[in-house]
């Protein structure tokens, strides 16, 4: 598939680009010069648009298909600046920090019957309220951003974004909404979230 001037390989194992990756894809934040981190990279789309951005950029997931696919992506567009690391959350850089962190979070509300029994579930599973990896990410977040950093963290309100601002207010950073697609069962945004200092 064709993304802008990107090509795109997808696998039915790895989410495809949809609009919540277009929707943080466009309204990006990076300077040129900062270090990006993007958890759950997929198909390397988002890693893709921040590597026009800048140089610096780690790329991971959990999902062993979507390191494979993204590896191919970068490597079709003539990309050489993006590092790759199979992984959970923060894991795979634990003692690294960033000036950008990104994530188009796995946030729908999951029962158990609607589990997915292959690596394709690690894209959308948010648990019972859509939040068990949001809160995870966000308990760990501010550890591995530099002062003056920010997040952009893609979220559905089926899975309570007020939340979601009031704990990164409750971390110490100034909050706002910066992009909004309404769907008829959901309203997908982008929060960023600057850290002071």
């Amino acid at each position: 598939m064709k993304i802008g001037e990107f090509k795109i390989e997808t696998d039915e194992l790895v989410y495809e680009p949809s609009d919540d990756s277009f929707l943080l894809a466009e309204n990006l934040i990076i300077n040129k010069g900062e270090k990006v981190l993007e958890i759950g990279t997929g198909s390397g789309i988002i890693a893709i648009y921040a590597s026009k951005m800048t140089e610096d950029i780690v790329a991971t997931d959990i999902n062993f298909n979507a390191i494979e696919l993204a590896e191919k992506n970068f490597a079709s567009n003539g990309l050489k600046n993006i590092q790759l690391f199979l992984g959970n959350l923060f894991e795979p850089v634990k003692n690294q920090k960033f000036d950008v962190i990104l994530f188009n979070a796995p946030y729908l509300p999951t029962e158990s019957s609607e589990i997915l029994d292959d690596n394709l579930n690690y894209a959308f599973d948010g648990g019972l309220d859509g939040r068990n990896v949001i809160d995870k990410f966000l308990n760990q977040v501010k550890n591995h951003l530099n002062h003056g950093g920010r997040v952009q963290l893609i979220q559905s309100s089926l899975s309570n974004i007020e939340e979601t601002l009031n704990k990164l207010n409750d971390l110490g950073f100034k909050v706002e909404i910066t992009a909004t697609e309404k769907f008829f069962f959901e309203e997908i945004v982008l929060i960023t979230a600057f850290l002071d200092g």
